[in-house]
């Protein structure tokens, strides 16, 4: 018989299959561990200073790809040991560097079974429960900011994505000539401006390069005392570049800054854009979500009326990560942008295909996380939360009168910046030699505070200062926490201090 020769393929095997006890074992004896790990989180130092050679050998990078498969159980038990042992926690209560949140629980379990049913969400057929738990996510996100909930919107891997889709939006939209055709050297078309501060995250820089238009296409708009968009200069600039023949489209306002938290004239720059057919966009990955909190900034209210906003649920809706956010007034600024039909689709067009609101075609489930958090917690959950962790960054700039060696610098939402000066050299702090002196003395400090494992936080440049940050975008930190930050970082910088003095002032 012509088939004799797949006969085997009656009864295949396959090596990756599972019985249904084995992956019970297995992922009973994983959560176990996850379980323990999340209980006791406290009792494991933030960061594990191992180098990379260590790495290396602990996991013998050089092995060649392995030709047979090995016991799945010992495998799983070595790598999880592995992690547990020298990894980074962002779950830990005293870790606020960067801005990567403590994962929920309610989030791992949803990401664990978004990856059994494992849907495409990049059309409605592939993926009809999960596409409608995504938009129900993108208008809950949109209501809990006060941005208007008929927009459209679609979740993406994190801040840069979000930003980037808004960004080809305002662009596809804005622009006087059918750029999706005719590109960017259009013979109609003028070179394309963004406008933002120097406090805007380097995705700007990534989208106007990436994009095609390249950096110089950025106009950079100076900032006052507070970080905060200089409204008159944006005003000149756009004066001066609709002057000399160019086509202003877009102005990007920050809702809350990576370094110090700080929040943009957003009232001001939509009026300003509004007057002048301009797109109004605000990267609020880090601080959109805290329009939430009654009371909050006036200006962060001002995102409710942007074209486009973008936030990231890894952030501060504390979701596992990657998940961001992109939100457009106008859904059809979305389709606009990206949608394509190749002739092999058959997908019904009356319902959402997300393929059409994107870049990405094949799309994994990361609505499912977010959705069960918000139904976890409601509106009132995420309002306390955001505004303890807000409020926790504001106790600790205000104990940090309390210690005369460290030198309180800026507080918005909930970053805090300062760096330890010594008491004796604040007389002389701007001195040149010793301003240096001390930006090497921080700079020291904060990696100490890295090798130590008792707490993690980053760096901010101040003007010229450079200063510790701590952002705390953690529901596991407590007022506990805030008391031993700066007791830590005063007796730290002593120890230091003592070392590096003769060598660099003499």
């Amino acid at each position: 018989m012509e088939n004799e020769k797949y006969k085997d393929l009656f009864n295949r095997t396959a090596p990756l299959d599972m019985s249904a006890e084995q992956f019970k074992k297995l992922g009973y004896s994983l959560v176990d561990k996850a379980s323990e790990f999340l209980s006791s989180i406290r009792d494991y130092p933030v960061a594990v200073a191992k180098d990379v050679k260590e790495l290396k050998k602990m996991l013998d990078s050089s092995a060649s790809l392995p030709a047979e498969g090995a016991d799945i159980g010992e495998v799983l038990n070595l790598v999880t040991g592995q992690l547990l042992n020298n990894s980074l926690f962002n779950a830990h209560p005293r870790f606020w560097g960067y801005i990567s949140a403590s994962a929920a629980p309610i989030g791992i379990l949803g990401d664990m079974f978004a990856a059994v049913i494992n849907p495409n969400v990049g059309a409605y057929k592939l993926s009809p429960v999960a596409t409608e738990i995504e938009t129900q996510s993108v208008k809950w996100i949109a209501e809990l900011i006060s941005y208007p909930s008929d927009c459209g919107g679609i979740l993406v891997s994190g801040g840069n994505m979000a930003n980037f889709i808004c960004y080809l939006a305002a662009r596809t939209e804005m622009a006087d000539w059918n750029i999706r055709q005719e590109g960017l050297v259009s013979d109609k078309g003028k070179r394309l401006l963004a406008y933002a501060s120097g406090e805007t995250h380097t995705w700007l820089q990534k989208a106007a390069d990436l994009f095609g238009q390249g950096t110089n296409s950025i106009r950079w708009v100076e900032t006052d005392d507070n970080q905060q968009m200089d409204m008159n200069n944006l005003k000149k600039q756009v004066r001066e570049d609709i002057s000399s023949g160019f086509k202003p489209f877009m102005v990007v306002g920050t809702g809350g800054s990576v370094s110090t938290g700080a929040i943009d004239p957003l009232h001001e720059i939509s009026d300003f854009c509004k007057e002048n057919n301009l797109w109004f966009h605000v990267d609020g990955a880090y601080g959109g979500f805290a329009a939430a909190v009654p009371g909050i900034s006036k200006d962060l209210t001002g995102l409710s009326k942007a074209d486009s906003v973008a936030v990231d649920p890894h952030k501060w809706l504390y979701n596992p990560l990657e998940v961001g956010c992109a939100l457009v007034r106008d859904p059809n600024h979305l389709t606009d942008a990206f949608s394509y039909h190749p002739s092999y689709y058959n997908f019904d067009e009356d319902q959402i295909n997300y393929f059409e609101r994107g870049m990405q075609n094949s799309r994994g489930f990361k609505a499912l996380k977010v959705w069960l958090a918000i139904k976890q917690v409601g509106k009132k959950g995420y309002q306390k939360m955001i505004q303890d962790d807000i409020r926790l960054a504001e106790y600790l700039f205000l104990d940090l009168t309390n210690y005369p060696n460290l030198q309180r610098l800026t507080n918005n939402l909930s970053i805090t910046t300062f760096r330890y000066l010594p008491d004796d050299l604040k007389d002389s702090q701007s001195e040149e030699k010793i301003a240096k002196y001390l930006n090497e003395l921080n700079q020291q400090l904060l990696e100490e505070i890295e090798k130590s494992g008792e707490i993690f936080l980053s760096v901010a440049m101040i003007g010229d200062i450079h200063a510790l940050r701590i952002c705390i975008v953690n529901f596991r930190t407590s007022l506990e926490d805030m008391i031993a930050l700066p007791k830590i970082i005063s007796q730290m910088g002593d120890g230091i201090d003592s070392e590096l003095r003769t060598k660099f002032l003499g």
